[in-house]
């Protein structure tokens, strides 16, 4: 897909009549453009390079580098000692969405687009999401936290939501694999910096809200607002989505958009049993039949995040599919992952880095294991986050754990020691700070027997850690992984 210059300023130019730009002779209106890129290292011929000011780096600073790798206009804050077109206004990022939506062709229009936000369970809600409209028989495109998939290549993924320039190209080559839908996680950051504009859904969906990013957003009031954006400002017409109306802050969306939410919540699972093998459940809702199924993610709240996936997919396809997907479901990496140990002991890695989130892993360990088994549990908290989160993360591992095992996880600019002694002042049962990540998996791992049980949070498929600016390869699974395979 392309399309020339005058047709992007002519676009901008309708949202504001008073953006400046600059051009050497009228042949510049018909530059094609093909690419909307705003990192200098990806330019390529045709590309339109957005100068976006950030924190760290100016883009306007890389626009030469740009145009001599092959940028044939520049979009920009500030006039660029250029010979080649541009157009300059107030906020690139601002434009920088709905711009890559014109040049791609708008993907979204083309896509099923099911957008998930939420604090917990967004990641594996989207891949039974994914796992269900693949048992429909089509081809799906998948954007979120661990992976991003096109439908035919899968890699790992930067971050939850990238620049909106990036998720316009990313959907735009789903539309050429053939997919027929995209499923995606919308984190908070992604929707209050308008990194998915240009993109709009057909089913969004809203899975709780718990204290996190308060360091970003202050109130849990902001951080609704922000998640909220994905109903008020991103969908299409008619769209239908789904709700957790257990949530106050998902009722207060079912509240507001009656018409266009279903809700769902405890009421609507009939029947469940959970063990550490997987789940069987009934599921009800309005208007349709009841589903009895067979899925291999277990704890209450998989059962939630099963019930959202369901309620998001019913009347879009068959009931069929819906057993299939959940039935199929691939195990989500770093998310509630068993690996078995040859003494009879079991680890999980889990994301939960969250108190909510943590207790409810613990909660569901504990429940399906009894309480003649040790559980031990293994968590630190990252650094430049919701600092009051970590004498909470301690107080609800000590609700369900035997024993603590305090750790850094990516402490970026804090001081570790700093952060894991203000973990452990809220513990109330036995805790031992092992600053080092790996040497405290393995003590964890060496001193567990027969029936045991170790729980490794906070970072799930993260495969770094960051301290400062330096990033250090590690992954909890691996590691795990790694001293099994030693003995």
């Amino acid at each position: 897909m392309s399309v020339n210059f005058e047709s992007v300023l002519n676009f901008i130019r309708s949202k504001d009549k008073n953006i400046n730009f600059k051009l050497n002779s009228q042949d510049d209106l018909k530059t094609e453009i093909s690419d909307v890129i705003s990192d200098s290292r990806e330019v390529k011929s045709g590309t339109l390079f957005c100068c976006i000011k950030g924190e760290k780096s100016d883009g306007h600073e890389y626009a030469k580098i740009a145009e001599n790798s092959g940028a044939c206009a520049f979009l920009c804050e500030r006039e660029i000692d250029s010979n080649l077109p541009q157009i300059v206004v107030k906020n690139v990022r601002e434009f920088l969405g709905e711009v890559s939506a014109l040049v791609y062709g708008n993907p979204s229009d083309k896509l099923l687009m099911v957008g998930v936000t939420g604090t917990n369970g967004k990641t594996t809600t989207t891949y039974i999401t994914r796992s269900i409209l693949q048992a429909s028989g089509i081809r799906v495109g998948l954007l979120g936290t661990i992976i991003e998939s096109d439908g035919i290549i899968d890699k790992d993924a930067d971050r939850t939501t990238p620049e909106s320039s990036i998720v316009q190209r990313q959907l735009a080559s789903m539309v050429k694999n053939n997919c027929k839908a995209c499923v995606m996680e919308t984190s908070s950051h992604g929707l209050y910096f308008g990194r998915i504009k240009g993109a709009l859904y057909d089913v969004p969906v809203f899975t709780n809200l718990y204290p996190e990013h308060l360091d970003f957003h202050v109130t849990m009031e902001n951080y609704f607002e922000a998640k909220k954006l994905l109903f008020t400002n991103y969908t299409k017409p008619n769209f239908i989505g789904a709700v957790n109306s257990d949530d106050p802050y998902g009722k207060r969306l079912l509240d507001e958009f009656t018409k266009n939410l279903r809700g769902f919540g405890l009421k609507n699972v009939i029947k469940s049993n959970t063990t550490l093998n997987g789940t069987e459940l009934v599921i009800h809702n309005e208007g349709f039949s009841d589903v009895i199924l067979h899925s291999p993610l277990v704890g209450d709240f998989n059962i939630m995040n099963t019930l959202c996936a369901v309620t998001a997919m019913r009347g879009r396809v068959d009931d069929d599919a819906i057993i299939e997907g959940v039935k199929n479901v691939p195990q989500v990496p770093g998310r509630l992952e068993r690996i078995d140990l040859p003494n009879g002991a079991c680890v999980f890695v889990d994301f939960a880095h969250t108190p909510s989130a943590l207790k409810s892993v613990l909660r569901v360990i504990r429940k399906l294991s009894g309480n003649d088994r040790k559980i031990i549990s293994v968590f630190g908290h990252g650094g430049g986050r919701y600092q009051q989160n970590r004498p909470e993360l301690a107080k609800s591992a000590s609700e369900f754990a035997d024993e603590i095992i305090i750790t850094s996880d990516n402490a970026r600019d804090e001081d570790p020691m700093k952060i894991a002694e203000a973990i452990a002042s809220g513990a109330t049962i036995p805790n031992k700070i092992i600053l080092d990540r790996a040497e405290a998996v393995n003590y964890g791992l060496n001193n567990l027997k027969s029936g045991d049980i170790l729980v490794i949070t906070g970072k799930g498929p993260e495969k770094f850690i960051t301290i400062k600016d330096k990033k250090i390869p590690f992954n909890d699974s691996e590691a795990v992984k790694n001293w099994r395979d030693s003995k």
